[in-house]
């Protein structure tokens, strides 16, 4: 990673929780391995991030809707679609110290932890299993959910029936999935509990190819419309023999992580395996009445499937920078605003009293259009280097001056540029910097207050 090599994972991590973006699970008492807490920026994050998703998959197209499954489903389900047969990794254990290894990530054969011999493999299900209702029998045996594509799958006629959707269309899900890993590990990279972005793109047979195209080539310019750089994405495609027994076709979309290179998101061509198998487990039709061609036939798939988890340490590691600033270094977030926790930092240069009220009055007037923070401790520059470890885009500064004209400071994050401009034009100016125009470009009345050089 070019501009990333600075950064670690313990970096990242210690960041992270120093300024509650991401806590261990259960912390007090030493945590759960591959379960994390979200914390007060974590979860502003986290949601921009899963809305920012939902917009484009959905709000912003007349051909996607959405639905919400439950996470427990009837067992047949995961019968139907070979996730009890088929969802399984190679374990192995160390016969000296017993600790269990996925063996697909070994190097070689021997234990990583104490270097000592492993067992030979055996295939160990992923799946969580628990028990509906009270009593704890094989017949009341559920799972928690591995993937969230299964709800849609199952929902198919009844979204038909009442969209009145006709292909191509899609069905789009957010939720909680759970794998038990065998071995966790990269902070939120590969967790036990984590939340999965998937669609299932229901197409005509014989136009699978070209809208397998169409979505890897959409989903990975979603990343870069969010600032991700291209040089720290790749796309892989996936050989014959290495798709699932159902794939026509697939492609991982990676990221250049402080370890190297990883899967962020896939794109499968999963022809109509899963309708066709809920078909004929179910009794139930999943055949499309085309009405242009008067034919019945069973949909392909394509599926983009994306773990939240994943997408923010993308961003997280993307956006993050230090910089040399006079004496110290300058450690940034350069989030696009559009998933930035805070989008707005106003800062009073005093907490003297008249000072801290108007202060607040414009804090109190922002509120309702972006994600605001009030801070008045510490020092004003102090403060700046707290938005940019934050990764807020636009601090606002009121001063004893402000009193006198009603101004206020706009400082950027990534220049460092400051302009002021009338209280009264705030709103809307920072409404049209975080939509994208240039910090130089100033309303009735404002004035470049500093301007970085280079």
């Amino acid at each position: 990673m070019p501009e990333n090599s600075k950064l670690t994972m313990d970096k990242l991590v210690s960041l992270c929780q120093r300024r509650g973006f991401i806590f261990p699970s259960s912390d007090i008492y030493g945590g759960l391995s591959g379960c994390w807490d979200y914390g007060p920026l974590g979860i502003e994050l986290k949601r921009n991030v899963m809305e920012a998703w939902w917009r484009t998959i959905v709000q912003q197209r007349d051909d996607v809707v959405g639905i919400d499954t439950s996470i427990l489903m009837n067992p047949k389900v995961w019968e139907a679609s070979g996730h009890i047969v088929n969802f399984r990794d190679p374990l192995v254990e160390c016969k000296n110290c017993h600790l269990r290894w996925k063996a697909d990530d070994l190097k070689e054969n021997k234990c990583p932890s104490c270097g000592g011999e492993l067992t030979e493999e055996r295939m160990f299900n992923t799946m969580f299993k628990t028990h509906a209702g009270p009593i704890e029998e094989d017949a009341a045996v559920v799972y928690l959910r591995p993937e969230t594509a299964q709800g849609m799958f199952v929902n198919f006629q009844n979204v038909v029936n009442t969209t009145r959707k006709r292909l191509p269309f899609g069905i789009a899900q957010q939720g909680p999935a759970f794998r038990n890993e065998i071995t966790t590990g990269n902070f939120i990279f590969r967790s036990r509990e984590f939340e999965l972005m998937e669609f299932e793109y229901f197409v005509k047979p014989g136009t699978q190819d070209q809208w397998f195209e169409y979505w890897v080539n959409e989903r990975f310019n979603w990343y870069l419309k969010l600032g991700v750089k291209k040089d720290h994405l790749k796309l892989h495609r996936k050989k014959k023999e290495d798709l699932a027994h159902y794939a026509i076709a697939g492609a991982d979309i990676e990221y250049d992580f402080p370890w190297g290179w990883g899967e962020l998101e896939g794109i499968a061509s999963r022809g109509a395996y899963d309708l066709t198998q809920h078909a004929n487990a179910s009794g139930k039709s999943m055949e499309y009445f085309d009405d242009e061609t008067k034919e019945h036939y069973v949909p392909y798939v394509v599926e983009p499937s994306l773990g939240a988890g994943r997408a923010i340490l993308t961003f997280l590691c993307d956006a993050f920078d230090e910089e040399p600033d006079k004496d110290e270094t300058r450690v940034v977030f350069h989030f696009h605003p559009d998933i930035a926790p805070i989008k707005v930092a106003v800062l009073p240069l005093s907490k003297k009293e008249n000072l801290a009220k108007y202060a607040r009055d414009v804090f109190d007037a922002l509120r309702p259009c972006f994600t605001t923070q009030y801070d008045d401790t510490q020092s004003i520059g102090r403060r700046y280097r707290r938005q940019d470890e934050l990764g807020t885009p636009y601090c606002v500064t009121v001063d004893f001056e402000s009193l006198e004209d009603n101004m206020a400071t706009i400082r950027e994050r990534d220049s460092m540029n400051q302009i002021r401009v009338p209280v009264a034009a705030l709103k809307n100016t920072l409404l049209a910097k975080l939509a994208g125009e240039d910090i130089m470009v100033l309303p009735e009345g404002g004035k470049v207050v500093e301007k970085k050089q280079g």
